[in-house]
């Protein structure tokens, strides 16, 4: 076996790719765009994504195909989740059956609502060993070595605890925890909330709101994920309130500057060919299926789907959650 191979060199995946080699890992860096790979070896930089960052000499980079997974021991998975099972289906052959396959994409599959491991776990042979990697981190800081915490997830905790070894490099601290459905579950959800907080800050309806938001939005995430078969614990940990607190609050949260332009008035944008992705743009349909399947109630996810689906005004999502029931708080 020969090393690490990272599916998908948006910001994140570029990010776990540096701090792995950093480690002494050697590392394949797998790009699906020729323009962006013949751009990145060009300048040692992922400038589209992670710009200033220079990448250490120890990440390889290859086109993604067969041939960058075939002799790995390792293989992250870093595509977004609405991509993620076109990219990896047609290299699931070449995937070594004692392979540890990891997933760091946070969000839902459109089509299945399977979270990421649960695509993975239908994808590949039961001999595979399947994990995910989540908690409240932006690849930019992670990239250039700012302390963060995140969370490895496996059903098996020897699994959990391999994956928390392996990205376990200062100052970056990993947790690990046997409730992969609930550190998946956090991670996608919080996405849909922080819409919501930024689109608050965006109408300027003050500190109050926002903390209003998240704290509800947390109660929110707790009730799917509990009936998903989640921990409750979970939710209240990294994956859960601490990737909330930081995708709601952070200015590098693409998902926070999204809600942010919808408060101010702004359209729904629509991203163009290789542009980062606000990932709660496609989780808040998911989730809101979700509860339907659940026979959860997602009022901030659902008034942030009307927004973003239905032409729904801001302003309007909060009238909505404001003329809700009054009833107890737990």
């Amino acid at each position: 076996m020969a090393g690490v191979t990272v599916l998908g060199a948006g910001a994140w995946g570029t990010a776990l790719a540096i701090v792995l080699a950093r480690n002494g890992q050697a590392v394949t860096l797998a790009v699906r765009r020729e323009s962006q790979l013949a751009a990145m070896r060009d300048l040692r930089e992922n400038r589209a994504y992670l710009h200033a960052v220079p990448l250490p000499d120890e990440v390889r980079l290859e086109k993604m195909g067969a041939g960058c997974v075939r002799d790995s021991d390792i293989v992250i998975m870093a595509v977004p989740s609405r991509f993620a099972r076109q990219a990896v289906a047609p290299l699931i052959s070449a995937v070594p059956s004692e392979a540890l396959v990891i997933s760091v994409s946070k969000g839902i599959e459109p089509e299945s609502l399977q979270t990421m491991s649960q695509m993975l776990a239908e994808l590949l042979p039961p001999a595979h060993r399947i994990a995910a990697l989540s908690g409240p981190g932006f690849a930019p800081e992670v990239a250039r070595g700012r302390p963060a915490a995140l969370v490895a997830a496996a059903d098996d905790e020897g699994v959990a605890q391999r994956v928390q070894t392996l990205f376990a490099v200062k100052p970056l601290r990993v947790y690990r925890s046997v409730d992969t459905i609930g550190v998946e579950l956090g991670g996608a959800s919080k996405n849909v909330i922080a819409i919501a907080a930024g689109i608050s800050d965006g109408l300027a309806l003050g500190s109050g709101a926002r903390a209003a938001l998240i704290t509800r939005g947390l109660a929110e995430m707790m009730r799917l994920a509990r009936a998903a078969g989640a921990q409750r614990e979970t939710l209240a940990g990294l994956a859960g309130l601490g990737d909330l607190v930081l995708t709601s609050t952070g200015d590098l949260s693409r998902n926070r500057q999204l809600g942010l332009a919808l408060g101010r008035g702004e359209p729904v944008p629509q991203p163009a060919e290789g542009a980062s992705i606000a990932e709660g743009v496609s989780n808040a349909r998911e989730i809101v299926r979700l509860g339907q399947r659940y026979g959860v109630e997602t009022p901030i996810s659902s008034a942030v789907y009307r927004v973003l689906y239905e032409a729904a005004w801001p302003d309007a999502m909060v009238e909505e959650l404001l003329n809700r029931e009054l009833k107890a708080e737990f």
